[in-house]
């Protein structure tokens, strides 16, 4: 799979392609259903099929200081677009350009101009353009003006409604991992480079794996069962703390990892790390002695759980 930018007009063997348009943040059931009927209508008519998405977040963009929320980063998403069967990822950059742009302009200049679009498809909540002021039914009108089809695909709906990125971030601030897992499909992932930390674990016997949470939404603080996907394919299941580690001072915003029967050098290598269920929260104890009892049952705990 291909993976370009809007800030040249896409090739000219991808041009005439099925279009899968929005954010995509997490790739849930919903999003899927969008890319999953842009797949069929490629299919059909012989067209490659390119996902769109746009980076930064709208959000970002217009509130940068706001809290941490992200689900998944573009890496993970091109991945995820690949395995969905899309010939390219498009890359639309959110910046003061494409914030300023009209809804007739986006469609002739974006979508057709730059991604050569024959079809788009979206989600029926999608909205685009200056102020938002470009809805489904507002695609629909001027994509037909400009020669191309435009279709919105319905929620993906459950008992509690539709499946949304919102309903993720809420259950994954509760701890409720199994329900994340349930609308994203997978475990919520973070993915990011091995960093050196304090090594304090390795001198309680448990050395760890740090990453930085970076722009990734901030899970409810505790420590997880979790299996980590290494460089080299490998896939190792263990305990992680994610939160500030109140028993060390200064605290530190990190993902700590301890990979079960795993021996090696991991510095400086992209891994990833699936949340698969939250054990408990943090708190702060009396010495290390009571930390290394702890840490001993978390670990116990956990591989019980990935068993």
């Amino acid at each position: 799979m291909e993976r370009l930018t809007s800030a040249r007009p896409l090739p000219t063997r991808l041009r005439g392609g099925v279009v899968a348009l929005g954010n995509f943040d997490g790739f849930h059931r919903g999003h899927q259903a969008v890319v999953a009927q842009a797949g069929a209508r490629a299919r059909a008519g012989g067209r490659p099929l390119i996902v769109a998405t746009f980076d930064p977040h709208p959000v970002r963009f217009f509130r940068p200081d706001a809290a941490p929320f992200r689900l998944t980063t573009l890496d993970q998403r091109a991945e995820l677009f690949a395995g969905a069967g899309a010939d390219a990822m498009l890359v639309f950059r959110f910046d003061g350009e494409l914030a300023s742009v009209g809804p007739e302009a986006f469609v002739a200049d974006w979508l057709v101009g730059r991604a050569g679009a024959a079809a788009v498809v979206t989600g029926q909540d999608f909205t685009f353009a200056k102020g938002r002021a470009g809805t489904t039914a507002v695609l629909a009108e001027l994509a037909a003006r400009s020669g191309i089809v435009a279709e919105a695909v319905a929620p993906v709906c459950d008992a509690e409604g539709a499946i949304s990125s919102s309903r993720i971030r809420a259950a994954l601030l509760a701890g409720d991992c199994a329900g994340a897992t349930r609308l994203l499909t997978r475990p919520f992932a973070i993915q990011g480079t091995v960093q050196h930390g304090d090594k304090i674990g390795r001198t309680l016997g448990y050395p760890t794996a740090n990453l930085d949470m970076r722009d990734y939404l901030r899970p409810a603080y505790g420590i997880y069962a979790v299996r980590g996907r290494l460089a080299d394919g490998r896939i190792v299941g263990g305990a992680a703390n994610l939160g500030v580690r109140p028993s060390f001072d200064p605290p530190k915003d990190l993902l700590e990892p301890h990979f079960f029967d795993f021996s090696g050098d991991l510095y400086g290598t992209t891994i990833e790390v699936e949340l698969v269920s939250f054990l408990r929260a943090e708190r702060k104890f009396d010495g290390l002695e009571a930390l290394k009892a702890q840490m001993a049952a978390d670990c116990e705990t956990a591989r019980s759980l990935l068993d």
